[in-house]
């Protein structure tokens, strides 16, 4: 019964501001509408008719209201007894002191009008009371008076409801809540489908990660054992690599509120709102401890505080990640929240951030290799329709250095040409498609150019193949074209080596093959052109990398002008003399000339071979490398190695280690 009973007064219309207005206006249209004279319904009559009933004796009285041109006819009692005049008592649905009329009609002009009645009336023993008045709407005009002031302070009311997040308004939107933090807020109550099955790869970040959920789950575990739990954890890595994602399948396994939001959530044009948004952000999120609290792009707010900083925005930005290090690790006490951020640019945080205390930890989320590729395509392949013979394990070494959303893009877009072409399956040629589309953008097959800037782009390319098939440590080549695409007339796909560290000689081949375009073009045409420009650029920043920032040049030395934590300026003073700006750009410009003629003895020597294969690229206009394998030979340098899981490869490594630990000791007892 209870229950009935609060649902019948659930059930009650809430009181609404706005019916007011609606009683407002409909009693001002009343007014309007009936002009205040108290009755609804008075038959209208002529002149004509009116003078004949003033002729016959009928009238009683007539009201000549000047200002509006109306005359109000009374009848006499007896003339309201006979058959014409039966119908012209007046209907009234409001209650009147004064008499109503039975008859209305306008006059016209009042001169005539008058002149009229006093010719009528001349004839007549009993005249009819001639009276004269003026009518005025007192209601209507008081409202005429006060509407403009109704209609601003109802604007004002709605524009007040809209900024202290009334009607449509969420907090943090509005004027008055400017202050409040706009954080989305994930717990129970929100379904966020993301778990860490879907991200794939990215072992040890992912397995951090994991235990910062645990933490919360169980922190009994943890400080049993008198350890803390930590207060943040900081992703970092190159766009792309799966950093928010991660945080979405912390949102989504974690059984706790989760508070997500971009650093330029808290940027805002007025002062003092970022620091405001921090401590409303802390404060909800202890009022829902444990909670974690995710900050995307950290970067937005967390650059280095400058020493002379000026007054404005920087002001106000230094204002909000003040607020945030006190909040993070100040006087006062965060138990059990936990913040995560993202960022691609750690080297430009603030040092304060950075410390221990804040950012506990720093999970370093890199570019995946060919194994954790082969995962990722495996996560993204799930809800495509792929042929049966696809393997990732091919489609992950054809895709160096993608990211996991390079990935994405890769078979989605590889579903997109399937589409076009009419497929009912996404095949190997449709992800090779997609990895060229991504790569060197579209073809322009249409294109108009000569034949002999084309034999000038097929020699070109056919140098780069030669080079790069001759020596050991260049990336070994897997397609050649001479279709146009995106800017390039002609391109080269290879399969660079994936290394961790980089050796001279690895780096030297590279330049070398990178150079053999230009070096081609001077072989057979003894002229060069504008095609290798980006060429140059890679060449020349391969060669001032090995110069200035790892310390590969003799002449320069064991030195390095690079800094990794992004606080020096060298924006106007460089970090070297004038002589050694001047020996740096030799050697840079001795390195690239060196390998430039290096790539021409290498083709001069091959020259044969390079115009075989110049004339079979530019008969079929792209070759692969088994065209290369026909006229070179097999490559000398291959090494090609299977893709084996993790577990698999921590078992081979320790057989091999058992195998040497048995050759040793055989050795030794030889």
């Amino acid at each position: 019964m209870a229950n009935e009973k609060k649902n019948i007064k659930d059930k009650k219309p809430k009181f609404n501001p706005y019916w007011i207005y609606g009683i407002l206006i409909a009693l001002f249209l009343g007014f309007q509408l009936f002009g205040g004279s108290g009755y609804s319904d008075t038959n209208t009559t002529t002149p004509s008719e009116f003078f004949k009933f003033l002729k016959d004796g009928d009238v009683q009285k007539v009201d000549i209201i000047k200002n509006t041109g109306v005359a109000k006819v009374y009848l006499t009692k007896e003339a309201q007894q006979k058959e014409e005049h039966k119908n012209s008592k007046p209907q009234s649905f409001l209650p009147s002191a004064t008499p109503l009329p039975n008859y209305t009609f306008e006059f016209g002009d009042l001169q005539n009008f008058e002149n009229k009645i006093a010719s009528v009336t001349e004839t007549l023993k009993t005249k009819p009371t001639i009276k004269y008045d003026t009518e005025t709407n007192d209601w209507g005009n008081l409202l005429m008076s006060i509407l403009p002031f109704i209609l601003l302070i109802a604007v004002w009311i709605f524009i007040m409801r809209r900024m202290s997040g009334g009607a449509g308004g969420g907090a943090g939107g509005q004027i008055f809540n400017i202050g409040k933090s706009k954080a989305k807020l994930f717990d129970q109550n929100t379904e966020v489908k993301t778990t860490f099955k879907d991200v794939a790869g990215l072992e040890g970040a992912k397995e951090e990660v994991q235990e910062i959920v645990d933490f919360l789950k169980f922190p009994e575990k943890y400080t049993s054992l008198g350890g803390k739990i930590p207060k943040g954890a900081l992703l970092v890595g190159p766009p792309g690599t799966g950093k928010t994602l991660l945080a979405r399948a912390v949102a989504g396994e974690a059984k706790v509120p989760f508070f997500s939001l971009s650093g330029s959530d808290f940027v805002e044009m007025f002062v003092g709102v970022g620091a405001s948004r921090v401590r409303d952000l802390f404060k909800q999120a202890k009022e829902k401890s444990p909670s974690i609290i995710f900050i995307d792009e950290i970067d937005a707010i967390g650059r280095a505080r400058g020493k002379n900083a000026i007054s404005g925005s920087n002001d106000e930005r230094e204002n909000t990640l003040n607020q945030l290090l006190t909040e993070m690790d100040g006087f006062g006490t965060n138990a059990n929240v936990i913040v995560i951020a993202a960022t691609n640019r750690a080297d430009i945080l603030d040092k304060a951030l950075m410390r221990a205390g804040r950012f506990d930890r720093q999970i370093f989320v890199d570019l995946p290799d060919v194994r954790e590729r082969k995962e990722i395509f495996e996560v993204h392949l799930r809800p495509i329709k792929r042929s049966k013979e696809l393997d990732t394990e091919f489609l992950a070494k054809q895709t160096p250095g993608f990211s996991g959303a390079d990935i994405a893009n890769v078979c989605n877009e590889a579903a997109l040409i399937a589409a076009r072409n009419g497929k009912k399956e996404v095949g190997k040629q449709a992800f090779l498609d997609a990895v060229d589309r991504i790569i060197g953008g579209l073809e322009k097959k249409n294109k108009i150019i000569t034949p002999s800037e084309k034999k000038a782009v097929a020699f070109h390319e056919a140098g780069h193949a030669t080079i790069s098939w001759m020596l050991e440590h260049a990336a070994p080549l897997v397609k050649v074209t001479i279709v146009p695409r995106g800017r390039s007339l002609g391109a080269a796909w290879y399969l660079p080596e994936e290394r961790l560290i980089v050796r001279p000689e690895q780096m030297l081949d590279e330049m070398c093959a990178a150079m053999g375009g230009r070096a081609a073009e001077k072989v057979i045409f003894d002229k060069i052109s504008t095609g290798a420009l980006s060429d140059l650029e890679k060449v020349t920043k391969q060669a001032r990398a090995m110069v200035t920032i790892y310390g590969l040049s003799d002449k320069i030395g064991n030195i390095t002008y690079y800094d990794s934590s992004g606080q020096n300026d060298y924006s106007f003073t460089k970090p070297y003399s004038e002589q050694t700006a001047e020996l740096i750009d030799k050697e840079i410009s001795n390195i690239i000339e060196t390998q430039y003629q290096r790539a021409i003895k290498i083709l001069e020597e091959n020259k044969d071979k390079l115009t075989e294969l110049a004339e079979v690229l530019l008969d079929k206009e792209v070759i692969f490398k088994d065209n290369l394998e026909k006229i070179f030979g097999k490559r000398a340098f291959e090494k090609e190695e299977p893709i084996k899981p993790a577990s698999e490869t921590s078992e081979t490594f320790n057989k091999a280690d058992k195998a040497e630990e048995a050759k040793t000791t055989e050795s030794g007892e030889n």
